[in-house]
């Protein structure tokens, strides 16, 4: 019986890609936008129904497309997720897929082909503005003042506008492509996150009354813009970033990019840096939200979901452009910065009903608001309860794509297309999470089991319960979606059963 029914479930899923590909073959193959946001928790977006803040344009692309309630990303953190989502493997099977400094070199071998790689095969125009947070260069990490490779370029991307790593970490500087923009050759950039490069410039520890933002844990090292940093920099004076205008930046270059590519299909790969710390909203946001800071970058991410709609309006684009908008993680609250984001909560659930956040093998830090809209394919107002997990985002594009995916490559990845599109609900058959210590999770049905773990309890600096002890955990999340009580004692079977399933996925069994 169960053959029969994996048959027909074949059968069926072959039809639905075939009637896509069908309907893609009267047109030209459909664009492909895919908005990644930063630290955005599963009750952030209102139309999720905890959040006290409106997210007017995020609702409207659930209203116009799918909502989906158990989509996961990979990690509990940003590095690792966006390794996998772009390699169509779980992150944790590499060393060294950590949260990168920012001088990392880049952590995708060239010989990977990628997620935007493969679509360049299907003859697609790929590139990524935003937050990278991969590493770039070789072994020696980025040279910052000269050609900054092998990066994006090198693994399937033919444009790249990047944030480096993240805002908080040095340099704070723009890269385009190869090159860091607006940089002097007379002010050249010197980069380190062992020790001061310049032993008489200010600091966050130091001098912290200069500081317009002060640091609530870590983040006291070179100051830029008034607020201090991870790392330690010097020089690049005229291409420094003001914070404030993130949102209106990356903006800028996408609308470049789909206007430039209008023509022919195009993949985008839009990583904005809202709602990751520091959280220093555009004036026009500042104190608009009634919740600080947090609140007010999240109006502004808001705002910039809104202008991506508008700029496929203005090009003739949203009923041959799939847009899907989701998040790395979880989210945090209090992250490195004194910027009243614990203060002023209020009535506001970032994480919903779930348990855990940012760094956590509990629910929070992986379930995440994951939006897909495709006007005149995709039906409006719809909700989906599949298990979904963004790795499978590699093989279900492909599919999309008409591409096949190369031998080796994208190993966890999925085809599950008719999940994406809304025309089917069947659930992935399981689903690994990685926690901030490389902590495993796995995902059955409604079971949850995580394995047991010497990692510490609580992120004391995040205030966030990291869901380690020493013993396993089982929870039943159809009954128990907050994973309130541990069930691994009175279900010994299904832990056994559960860990032997891991152990199999980790030994590629």
């Amino acid at each position: 019986m169960q053959t029969v029914t994996r048959l027909l479930l074949v059968w069926m899923a072959l039809g639905i890609a075939h009637t896509v590909q069908a309907q893609a073959g009267k047109r030209k193959k459909p664009n492909i936008i895919l908005i990644y946001t930063d630290d955005l928790g599963y009750g952030d977006v209102s139309s999720y129904g905890t959040s006290a803040i409106p997210t007017p344009n995020i609702d409207r692309l659930a209203k116009q497309g799918v909502r989906f309630t158990n989509a996961h990303a990979t990690a509990a953190t940003c590095t690792p997720s966006r390794y996998s989502l772009l390699t169509g493997k779980y992150a944790w099977r590499k060393e060294g897929t950590g949260i990168a400094p920012g001088d990392a070199k880049l952590l995708i071998p060239v010989t990977t082909t990628t997620l935007p790689g493969m679509l360049q095969k299907a003859g697609y125009r790929t590139a990524v503005v935003g937050k990278w947070h991969l590493g770039l260069g070789d072994e020696k990490g980025p040279d910052w003042n000269g050609k900054i490779a092998p990066g994006p370029l090198e693994i399937g991307f033919n444009y790249s506008f990047l944030i480096p790593a993240t805002g908080d970490r040095v340099p704070c500087v723009f890269v385009e492509n190869h090159r860091v923009q607006n940089l002097s050759k007379d002010d050249p950039i010197t980069v380190s996150y062992k020790t001061p490069v310049d032993p008489a410039a200010p600091t966050g520890k130091g001098n912290p009354e200069i500081l317009r933002l002060h640091p609530s844990h870590g983040h006291d090292m070179t100051i830029v813009n008034g607020i201090s940093r991870i790392g330690y920099m010097s020089g690049g004076k005229s291409a420094l970033w003001r914070d404030e205008d993130f949102a209106d930046v990356l903006v800028q270059k996408a609308a470049a990019f789909i206007s430039e590519q209008k023509a022919n299909p195009f993949f985008l790969y839009f990583s904005t840096h809202d709602i990751h710390v520091p959280r220093i909203a555009h004036e026009r946001f500042a104190n608009k939200s009634g919740f600080g800071p947090r609140g007010d970058v999240l109006l502004q991410l808001d705002w910039t979901v809104g202008q991506i709609e508008e700029i496929l309006k203005r090009n003739g684009l949203l009923e041959n452009t799939l847009v899907i908008f989701t998040s790395d993680n979880g989210q945090v609250v209090d992250d490195g910065y004194k910027d009243e984001a614990v203060d002023r909560l209020g009535g506001h659930r970032p994480g919903g009903i779930y348990r855990g956040g940012k760094y956590s093998a509990f629910e929070a830090g992986t379930r995440v608001p994951f939006i897909v809209s495709w006007k005149g394919t995709i039906g409006s107002g719809k909700v989906n309860d599949a298990l979904f997990s963004q790795v499978d985002l590699y093989a279900s594009l492909a599919a999309l794509a008409g591409v096949a995916v190369d031998n080796g490559q994208a190993p966890d990845s999925k085809n599950s297309l008719p999940v994406l599109l809304n025309q089917s609900q069947q659930p992935r058959a399981f689903l690994v999470e990685q926690s901030l210590h490389s902590t495993l999770s796995l995902l059955v049905g409604h079971w949850k089991y995580i394995e047991p773990s010497k990692g510490p309890r609580i992120n004391k600096e995040t205030n966030t319960e990291l869901g380690n002890l020493p013993e396993p955990q089982l929870y039943n999340l159809a009954e128990d979606p907050g994973e309130t009580t541990n069930l691994a004692a009175s279900h010994a079977g299904k832990v056994a059963e559960m860990k032997a399933l891991l152990e199999n996925i980790r030994q590629n069994r």
